[in-house]
C-alpha cells in the first residue's frame, strides 16, 4: 500500500539532498522522492545510488523524479514523471514490473490521462504557491481539490502537493485526497514527519487501495 506521506528532497547540493533524505528516514519517512534539478545525469546517478543505500537501510521506499533510466539502474521503487517528461508508456517498458510510476497533474484532463495510463499514484497540485518549482501550474487551493476529487472516479491514490504546511492537512484531507507530499515543511523540521503522520492517521479507515487489475477493466 502506498504511504500517505511523501517527502520530496531539498538541498542546494547533492550532499544536502542526501543529508536531508537520511534525516527523513531517521525520523520515520516511509517514502522519499529524490528530486534533483539542475544537475548532470552523472551527478543524479551517483546521488541516486547513495540515496538507495540510505533508504534500503531504513526500509524506506525511494522514488526518483524524472529519471526513469536511473530509477532502473539503482533499483529504486519507482519514478515520478512530470507533465513534460518522457511518456509513461516508454518509462513502463524500461522499468521492471515491481517499479511504480507516479505522475503530476493540475487539471481533470491531466488526471484522466494518468488514470488511463494506470499510474500508481497522481501528484495533484500545487495547493499553493511554492518556490521549490519553476513554471508553476495554476494554484488549486482547497476548492480546486474539492472540485477535482468530486469529478474523478478512480481508486488511484491522489497525493496533494505544493507548499503544504501542517495546518493545511485537516482541511485538505476533507476533500477526499489520499495523502500529502511535503518538502519545505519537513526539511525545516524533520520532527514534522511525526506530526504529519499523526494528522494523516485519522483517515486510515478510508484508505484507497489501488489494484491494477481493477482499474479500467
Amino acid at each position: 500500500m502506498l504511504p500517505k506521506l511523501h517527502y520530496i528532497s531539498q538541498g542546494n547540493s547533492t550532499e544536502e539532498h542526501l543529508i536531508n533524505i537520511r534525516n527523513a528516514c531517521t525520523f520515520g519517512a516511509e517514502l522519499v522522492q529524490l528530486r534533483l534539478k539542475g544537475f548532470t545525469d552523472k551527478e543524479v546517478l551517483r546521488t541516486a545510488e547513495m540515496a538507495r543505500e540510505i533508504t534500503e537501510s531504513y526500509q524506506t521506499r525511494l522514488i526518483i523524479n524524472d529519471h526513469y533510466k536511473i530509477t532502473k539502474a539503482v533499483k529504486a521503487d519507482g519514478v515520478h514523471l512530470g507533465k513534460k517528461d518522457i511518456s509513461i508508456g516508454i518509462a513502463r517498458k524500461a522499468l521492471t514490473s515491481w517499479q511504480i510510476i507516479g505522475g503530476t497533474a493540475n487539471t481533470i484532463q491531466d488526471c484522466n490521462a494518468l488514470i488511463r495510463e494506470k499510474v500508481a499514484y497522481i501528484g495533484l497540485g500545487p495547493f499553493r504557491f511554492t518556490n521549490t518549482k519553476k513554471q508553476l501550474s495554476p494554484v488549486l487551493g482547497y476548492n480546486g481539490y474539492l472540485t477535482l476529487l468530486e469529478a474523478l472516479n478512480t481508486t488511484i491514490p491522489i497525493i496533494a502537493v505544493g507548499g503544504i504546511t501542517l495546518k493545511d492537512v485537516p482541511e485538505i484531507m476533507e476533500t477526499g485526497i489520499y495523502g500529502i507530499a511535503a518538502s519545505g515543511e519537513i526539511t525545516k523540521d524533520f520532527n514534522n514527519i511525526k506530526h504529519f503522520n499523526s494528522l494523516l492517521k485519522g483517515t486510515e479507515l478510508q484508505e484507497q487501495i489501488w489494484m491494477p487489475d481493477q482499474e479500467n477493466t
